[in-house]
């Protein structure tokens, strides 16, 4: 059977709570402000724990601890994912536990030899409040997060909460391989596309409905709604301003990009890592920026524009340790968006790793295991290898992208 998990499971929305005024359809809301101005009750007698990072605010701009605290909801616990709560640790860096508290609260690191929660860590709880922003790309490791914290609840009978947030890059495109299970990591956790054009709530819905985290337990799992979102919104179409979801995602305009760009992390190309544009600067000491933008036949109709850059890669507290080409000239590309919806990243991914390969086949190296990881799959790589243009290699993945969309499509809330 597909399913071996039940699931008690609510969808909260603002269009069926109650007959209040106080939201109107037009005001935009992060699934947290629903849940404070109108279900609070879902906490009541609640111990309830936290996942969280400094971006966890409402949309005005105060942060969803120091909401609830003010409420009166008793906080036992917070958890804090890759880059730890402040969001001060560079990517992959192991974070222990800190000693000491947030708000007099513990706080639990959900991102170094334990990625799972604990029965230790949930001893004190009783409801699990998941309000972490997501940048759309199955690479980045807050839903794997998040799928180890439903295995976990369901596991310890613990109810969840996700508080729904946006997709910053849409809710429409669906792209790029879909992982298969002998490339499964930390980050490319389930069989989605790299694009999978989903909310955080969607895909708790998912990872929970098909049982994907494959558990035979009872999850008692609620999804609270944002109110005011709608598929074709991106980031900036909305009131709110950007906060960094990570050290190396700067702006809205790399959230844009990082699904393709960040292919580069598995090769010996710098993804930019150590400049202040990381993912939208892309270059090697070997690499003749004239011939790569003329290579890449990129023109204004293509929603980007590239310009030649110049840089020397360095260590960044907090960004960028020890990053490729450590304190060498690089030469490569800029990237610059100009049309999001033109723009598409995983065309551009790829299209840019085939391009290394191919003007610089001496010089140009695949991480295999890395890049693997990243696609969820090495037919990718091997095609590249072997010379296969980007039209055969998108051809790969259609039908497994087809087959997952349809999926998609029962769990999606807006």
């Amino acid at each position: 059977m597909k399913l071996s998990i039940t699931i008690i499971f609510f969808i909260i929305s603002t269009s069926v709570l109650s007959c209040s005024q106080s939201l109107q359809d037009e005001q935009f809301l992060f699934g947290s402000d629903v849940l404070v101005k109108e279900n609070l009750h879902l906490l009541d007698g609640e111990r309830v724990g936290i996942v969280s990072n400094k971006n966890s605010v409402l949309v005005n701009g105060v942060h969803l601890i120091d909401t609830l605290l003010s409420l009166g909801i008793n906080v036992t616990a917070l958890y804090s994912l890759e880059h730890g709560f402040n969001q001060e640790f560079a990517d992959g860096v192991f974070i222990k536990s800190p000693e000491e508290k947030i708000k007099n609260i513990p706080v639990h690191s959900l991102y170094g030899k334990v990625k799972k929660p604990t029965e230790e860590m949930l001893a004190n709880v009783d409801n699990i409040l998941f309000d972490v922003q997501d940048v759309g790309a199955r690479f980045y490791t807050y839903i794997s997060s998040m799928f180890y914290i439903l295995q976990a609840a369901a596991e310890n009978n613990i109810k969840v909460v996700i508080l729904d947030r946006p997709n910053p890059i849409g809710g429409v495109v669906v792209d790029g391989p879909v992982l298969i299970d002998k490339y499964k990591s930390f980050f490319g956790i389930a069989p989605i596309p790299i694009l999978h054009g989903m909310t955080i709530g969607e895909l708790a819905m998912l990872f929970a409905t098909e049982n994907y985290i494959n558990v035979n337990s009872i999850l008692d799992l609620t999804v609270v709604k944002m109110n005011g979102w709608d598929r074709n919104n991106y980031w900036d179409d909305l009131d709110i301003t950007w906060l960094p979801t990570s050290p190396n995602i700067p702006t809205f305009e790399t959230a844009l990009v990082y699904p393709g760009t960040c292919l580069i992390e598995g090769t010996n190309i710098s993804e930019g890592r150590g400049k202040e544009n990381p993912f939208l600067t892309i270059g090697a000491p070997f690499i003749n920026p004239d011939n790569l933008i003329c290579e890449l036949k990129v023109n204004e109709s293509s929603g980007i524009i590239l310009s030649p850059a110049e840089f020397i890669p360095v260590e960044i507290k907090g960004k960028a340790v020890n990053p490729k080409f450590n304190g060498k000239k690089c030469y490569g590309i800029i990237i610059s968006v100009t049309d999001k919806t033109k723009f598409g990243a995983i065309d551009f991914g790829l299209n840019l790793v085939y391009v290394l390969h191919k003007l610089y086949p001496d010089k140009f190296e695949f991480r295999e295991n890395h890049f693997d990881l990243l696609t969820g799959t090495n037919k990718i790589r091997l095609s590249i290898e072997k010379g296969d243009s980007p039209h055969l290699i998108k051809k790969l993945w259609q039908e497994d992208l087809n087959n997952f969309k349809k999926i998609r499509n029962k769990y999606l809330l807006y």
